[in-house]
């Protein structure tokens, strides 16, 4: 029995703080009491979120600088290597032919340059004992230079033969990870094929787009990346990220076609979790010391317009339109336009309210007082009635 009661009472007050019956939305007081509270400022915090891409801080296309088969692929997919690791070979027996007739070039040059150097020192000897002229010293001399001329085009020959036959063995310019293999042992590739892509993930890009406004509205405040606070990583399963982020760039060209601004932060990847190509969403939280917050119940939303009942000098309510921040809790919003601190504004029972209403204002606390008065006056029968309405 003492169950029941509870649950009728419970019932009762659950009837009184909804509909209300023929009140619409409050209580029957029968003296026009209405709850007001004044405006005053909050701690409020909120987050947007915006699509992300995640990238490598370097992300490397590895391509060959010769044509040929590929006769040997040192790595694996996924493998993590070091700069200068050789990932590929390249067929070079062609390569290794070219380098040995260079060096034998630059043998063949080696000796004339030494025969001419002897016939040069000799003819040098013979002219200071005044046994030749001019004529045959000049002569002994200009064939010296020109034997070295051609051993250092000999040698020129062999660095660059040399240079083409290390071609074949693909060398990884920066340290990370290896990427898909699409090509295999006997392939014949050119300077056109992308071999793998080697990613350097031990900090990770993650690229997303801000709208013009979002990004208007941050730079009223002074520099927009410095004003960021760090941000989040909401990965594709939807957990957070273990580190949080920082937003380092910002393109200075907005996109016309999308009127958004493509950003880029950098995120710690120590445990080798972000993995190049991923996709995510980037979470900026946004704390404000000074908001004016209030709850949803109290605003009415008429064709994407929200308007709230405040309260005047001669306790006549006006129908005022404000507006809010986009990013909410849902239970409040935070108020950007039409409230100050000192406003006054109806917090229930704002359904039977009209534009210059005259009212008596009650604190919240006395509206709860009111309602709970009222629910334990009501009998059963006038449940059961409330009820049936």
């Amino acid at each position: 029995m003492k169950k029941n009661k509870i649950l009728v009472f419970a019932a009762s007050a659950l009837l009184l703080a909804s509909c209300g019956g023929k009140s619409g939305g409050r209580p029957q007081f029968g003296d026009n009491e209405y709850p007001v509270v004044t405006v005053g400022t909050s701690n409020a915090s909120s987050q947007a979120t915006y699509p992300a891409s995640i990238k490598g801080v370097q992300d490397v296309q590895i391509c060959p600088k010769v044509g040929g088969f590929v006769t040997r692929i040192n790595v694996k997919e996924g493998q993590t290597v070091g700069a200068g690791q050789v990932l590929f070979e390249i067929d070079n027996v062609t390569y290794q032919a070219q380098v040995r007739q260079a060096q034998a070039s630059v043998n063949t040059a080696q000796a004339a340059c030494n025969t001419a150097k002897l016939s040069f020192e000799n003819s040098k000897k013979l002219y200071e004992n005044k046994v030749i002229g001019d004529f045959e010293l000049q002569s002994a001399t200009n064939q010296y230079e020109q034997a070295k001329a051609g051993l250092a085009q000999a040698q020129a020959a062999l660095a660059s033969a040399k240079e083409m036959l290390s071609f074949c063995y693909v060398k990884s310019p920066a340290a990370g990870v290896v990427g898909t293999l699409p090509y295999k042992v006997g392939t014949l590739v050119s300077a056109a094929n992308v071999l793998t892509t080697v990613s350097n993930i031990s900090s990770m890009e993650v690229y997303f787009s801000m709208t013009e406004k979002d990004a208007l509205e941050m730079s009223k405040t002074g520099d927009v990346l410095s004003s960021l606070p760090a941000v989040k990583l909401q990965l594709a399963d939807g957990t957070i990220y273990g580190h949080e982020g920082k937003v380092t760039k910002m393109s200075g060209v907005i996109d016309q076609a999308t009127g958004s601004v493509q950003m880029i932060a950098v995120f710690p990847n120590p445990e080798k979790l972000l993995k190049s190509g991923a996709s995510g969403a980037i979470v900026i939280p946004h704390d404000n010391a000074s908001a004016i917050v209030i709850p949803q119940a109290c605003v009415m939303e008429v064709q994407n317009k929200k308007f709230v009942y405040t309260l005047g000098k001669d306790n006549k309510v006006a129908y005022t339109e404000i507006k809010v921040a986009p990013q909410n809790d849902g239970i409040n919003y935070v108020v950007t336009d039409g409230l100050k601190v000192g406003d006054k504004y109806v917090t229930n029972g704002i359904t039977k309210l009209s534009d210059q209403m005259e009212i008596v204002p009650i604190t919240p606390e006395r509206y709860q007082q009111k309602i709970d008065e009222q629910a334990k006056a009501m009998t059963a029968g006038d449940i059961v009635g409330a009820m049936k309405k």
